[in-house]
């Protein structure tokens, strides 16, 4: 039998998520509004930014953002509305429907990814140094692990990390045809690798 009460560090260790996870959206969110655009709205737009011809099959998007499909489509309905996304038949599967970028949503992506950068740097990483950093990574993969055990959403389907040469590609989606390393907290972004 195990002890039914958890221990001082055990309690301090779950109020220091709880903190983290009620009060990091909130922060980023608040970051990100001079721009219009919400923490998630901005991982969305990241999502299809990064997908080929810049769009994905709503489901797989769901994946890519960690999200369920009732909040990826009350979110993409709200980008629509701001004529940054457009919904549309997927042409490989008559049953899917496509999440797509407009011109407008990647030039959105493009004037929000310095903000969001600062915000995440200055709210979250300027207190780690770079093994901080991958400890956090860590961290968050062994409870997102528990959390998500069928591996559903993109970043828990595979523990690989590009910065450790392990990534393996995994397709986006079954229509598109399209492959994708898996990410991870770790990985450099597009402009980051060019440099």
């Amino acid at each position: 039998m195990t002890d039914e009460t958890l221990a001082p560090d055990e309690r301090v260790a779950i109020a220091r998520l709880h903190a983290l996870l009620e009060l990091l959206p909130t922060a980023l969110d608040r970051e990100l509004a001079s721009i219009g655009l919400t923490s998630f709205e901005y991982t969305l737009l990241e999502a299809l930014s990064e997908a080929e011809h810049h769009r994905l099959r709503l489901s797989a998007l769901a994946s890519r953002t960690n999200a369920t499909l009732p909040r990826l489509s009350r979110v993409v309905t709200a980008l629509e509305r701001k004529g940054l996304v457009v919904r549309a038949p997927c042409a490989e599967d008559g049953r899917a429907t496509n999440a797509l970028l407009t011109d407008a949503g990647l030039a959105a992506h493009r004037a929000a990814r310095p903000r969001y950068a600062e915000a995440v740097r200055s709210l979250v990483l300027s207190g780690l140094d770079e093994s901080g950093i991958h400890q956090l990574a860590d961290l968050s993969y062994a409870i997102l692990a528990k959390l998500d055990p069928d591996a559903r959403l993109k970043i828990t389907a595979d523990g690989a990390c590009a910065a450790d040469g392990t990534a393996k590609s995994v397709a986006t989606c079954a229509a598109d045809g399209t492959t994708e390393p898996i990410a991870c907290a770790a990985d450099p972004q597009p402009e980051e690798a060019a440099n």
